[in-house]
């Protein structure tokens, strides 16, 4: 006789996959974190094209916490990537690097059908991302 304890792991994992639902993430089970730009001033709700915080301390200083908290995941530890996704040190400066930017946090980037980064527009404010482009611009690489 075989002895029952032999298959209580077997007999363990099927319960479980039996009985819980598969989840697909887009970014993972990453759930962003809040960014608080009190302090700031209001930029309303026309999207702007030029970053209105640009070396503005108070908003580098947010920014840098931001993306610490919410894109160093995938971006890198100071922006510097290893490899998941674009080194955004090597962003262009002033407008044209505003542009390209916001579309990207706002709109995020699906090819195929996968999510390479998802939409934040909706999840922070535009003060937010602001915060985080104004911060970029201070690793910026040539």
């Amino acid at each position: 006789m075989k002895h029952p304890l032999r298959y209580l792991g077997a007999v363990a994992a099927a319960l479980f996959l039996g009985t819980t639902t598969p989840q697909v993430f887009a970014h993972g089970d990453v759930v962003p974190q809040a960014v608080d730009t009190s302090g700031l001033k209001n930029v309303g709700s026309e999207w702007l094209k030029s970053n209105p915080y640009r070396k503005n301390e108070t908003a580098i200083r947010i920014g840098a916490s931001a993306f610490n908290q919410n894109c160093a995941r995938c971006h890198g530890l100071g922006a510097i990537s290893g490899g998941i996704a674009p080194d955004l040190r090597y962003l262009p400066v002033d407008d044209e690097g505003d542009e390209i930017f916001m579309n990207r946090i706002r709109h995020g980037s699906v090819r195929d059908g996968r999510v390479y980064m998802p939409p934040f527009e909706g999840l922070f404010s535009q003060e937010a991302m602001w915060t985080i482009r104004a911060w970029l611009e201070t690793v910026h690489e040539e």
